[in-house]
């Protein structure tokens, strides 16, 4: 196994045609993704005092966050329109080794910051809603 480069590590969003493409977030110097899942406990008097765990059960979620230098392209713009409106939308993160993983997700949190003698930078945080899957 070879180790990869972060900055190979994209996230994109969906133009919504039918067949998509999908742009990449300009700008972003940082890219992270959570998987999460919440467990279901089935021990009972036969678990022997270990506790035991229902496999395939349970809500999973993704979570990504980004922060970078705002460029403003159509990327960014999409993202903060569907902020504004709470809409979901298609994105899809891509790795170096080329897994693609597509799905639907919205934007919990965008924010936007500058100093007097800085760049204008952005963070996003979304939530996936469905599943997530390999493309």
């Amino acid at each position: 196994m070879t180790a990869q480069k972060g900055s190979a590590f994209l996230l994109k969003i969906s133009d919504g045609a039918v067949s998509p493409d999908y742009q990449t977030v300009a700008g972003l110097r940082t890219t992270q993704m959570s998987i999460t899942g919440d467990t279901v406990v089935v021990t009972n008097k036969a678990s022997g005092g270990w506790r035991e765990l229902l496999s395939g059960a349970g809500v999973r979620q993704v979570s990504v966050s980004a922060a970078g230098i705002f460029l403003g392209s159509a990327a960014e713009a999409q993202i903060r329109a569907n902020a504004f409106a709470g809409t979901l939308d298609d994105y899809e993160l891509s790795f170096e080794d080329g897994e693609k993983l597509r799905g639907r997700f919205l934007i919990q949190r965008l924010d936007y910051a500058g100093d007097f003698n800085g760049e204008r930078n952005y963070t996003v945080q979304l939530e996936s809603s469905g599943a997530v899957e390999a493309a």
